[in-house]
């Protein structure tokens, strides 16, 4: 069963129930409202930052918040092993039938191999190139990121954005970390990205977006600026936002006029 409505719709009916939580949170919401009397919801966890409360427990803390909503039930999103034992886990309360769980999982289990991949083009011609970093449950979601990549292109920027590096080259480098270990999930793939590609030539710069009302991704981002050796910017994006009023200055720091170029 998928949402009923569009993700700008369940964003709106999120954020009239959830008001003032952050952004991502109130589409998962609104998502879940959406469905049409469901026995029970599945949803993905979130790697989280420090500070996090509504990552590290979503599915308990919306029933405490929102009366009334069908059984949620949370599924590990990183490593494959997890990924299936979690599947058999699910499918054996539902189905009470160890068999039929297996043959099912037997037939998706290639899916569960990642396709490989490698870094995306980072430059193009006369548009200097700016890496954009955040969690992917922003910068995955049309209804609150897809403003920026126009955006920045209206400034003759060229956006990489870190949900288009390869996440295993990512995890690799967020190992450099200091006290790895003991970093949440979501902050170690934030600094892994960052790195990852703030190292590159072709990068001018970096943009670190929040999700709007998330303070504790927002303060996660400023740890990581402090860490950056390129010129960086602290944004965060809402639903349907389309202008950041910070952009433009920024850009001039990565593109110099001519003149002042002339003057140096």
């Amino acid at each position: 069963m998928l949402p009923a409505l569009s993700a700008a719709e369940a964003l709106a009916l999120g954020q009239q129930s959830l008001e003032g939580e952050p952004v991502t949170v109130q589409l998962a919401l609104g998502r879940i409202l959406s469905l049409e009397h469901p026995d029970l919801v599945v949803v993905p966890e979130w790697p989280t930052v420090s500070g996090d409360a509504w990552g590290e427990a979503l599915t308990e803390l919306l029933p405490r918040r929102i009366s009334g909503l069908p059984p949620l039930v949370s599924v590990p999103d990183e490593s494959h092993k997890s990924t299936e034992t979690a599947a058999t886990e699910l499918g054996l309360r539902l189905t009470h039938n160890a068999g039929q769980v297996r043959l099912a999982l037997d037939k998706v289990r290639p899916l569960l191999s990642a396709p490989r991949s490698s870094l995306p083009n980072l430059s193009r011609a006369s548009q200097a190139t700016v890496a954009v970093i955040g969690p992917r449950t922003l910068l995955n979601e049309d209804a609150l990121a897809a403003g920026l990549r126009p955006a920045l292109e209206a400034l003759e920027l060229y956006p990489v954005f870190s949900t288009q590096l390869p996440l295993p080259d990512i995890v690799q480098r967020a190992e450099r970390m200091e006290n790895a270990a003991k970093v949440p999930a979501g902050e170690r793939e934030l600094f892994g990205a960052a790195s990852l590609i703030a190292g590159k030539s072709a990068v001018r710069g970096l943009i670190l977006v929040s999700p709007a009302r998330d303070r504790a991704t927002a303060a996660a981002l400023e740890r990581l600026a402090q860490k950056m050796h390129k010129p960086t910017l602290l944004l965060s994006a809402d639903g349907g936002q389309t202008e950041w009023p910070e952009l433009p200055p920024f850009s001039r720091r990565l593109t110099p006029s001519p003149s002042a170029t002339d003057e140096t």
